[in-house]
């Protein structure tokens, strides 16, 4: 069986990630799960630890990406499962994620996650300009461009480059298989997460979003 190494990115989720480590944790066939802090200010590493997860601590909040990044450098692994950390008792359905790429069917496989019920999110700029990217440089129309929740072959990560740096990761992560020639699938899952709201932070956020995936597509 080839190796499984989970990867969980986590910036103050502390509240929540100890639902997540346990339902991973609970995953048949899973070598190695690691918890890559990015510099949080609450008890995030700590809560990962006492829940079972060994725990890479970055001095900053470096990003999603650097946090990706050192992680893949850390855990030795044949076949990657990067889930977000606020997925709680969900993230258990992540593994189907893992049944294509082991398969052979698929070089890495995309969650595509529902909204939670009658929430309201942003007003859709980011996710179509994503959508737009993968579908100009990498010439796949992908339903869920943004998700966090992906298998791959470390093959994958390795001929890329690595992950990008900043909001534009799944962004350029996609593009970048998909113009090697990677075979990329979608799953749909039932996962519930923290969603971001219309609000100030909310918007600010997928402001920050929109202005790393313009930088992903100027240098694509």
């Amino acid at each position: 069986m080839p190796r499984i190494g989970v990867l969980i990115p986590a910036y103050n989720e502390a509240d929540r990630i100890d639902r997540t480590i346990a339902a991973v944790s609970a995953m048949p066939d899973i070598d190695e799960l690691v918890v890559i802090d990015d510099g949080s200010t609450d008890e995030t590493a700590s809560v990962a630890e006492s829940a079972g997860a060994s725990v890479i601590r970055l001095e900053e909040n470096s990003g999603k990406g650097a946090a990706l990044n050192a992680g893949v450098a850390e855990v030795q692994a044949d076949v990657y499962l990067m889930i977000d950390a606020d997925l709680g008792e969900s993230a258990s359905e992540t593994v189907r994620l893992l049944e294509p790429v082991l398969a052979g069917h698929a070089d890495m496989s995309i969650a595509i996650m529902k909204a939670p019920e009658g929430h309201k999110g942003g007003f859709g700029f980011v996710m179509g300009l994503s959508r737009w990217a993968i579908r100009r440089f990498g010439g796949m129309v992908v339903t869920a461009p943004l998700s966090g929740q992906r298998a791959f072959r470390r093959e994958l990560i390795e001929r890329i480059g690595g992950f990008e740096e900043g909001f534009g990761v799944e962004t350029a992560m996609t593009i970048d298989a998909l113009r090697q020639g990677y075979k990329i699938v979608e799953v749909p899952l039932p996962l519930t997460h923290r969603a971001t709201g219309r609000n100030w932070a909310g918007f600010r956020h997928r402001g920050r979003q929109f202005v790393d995936i313009l930088k992903v597509v100027f240098r694509r």
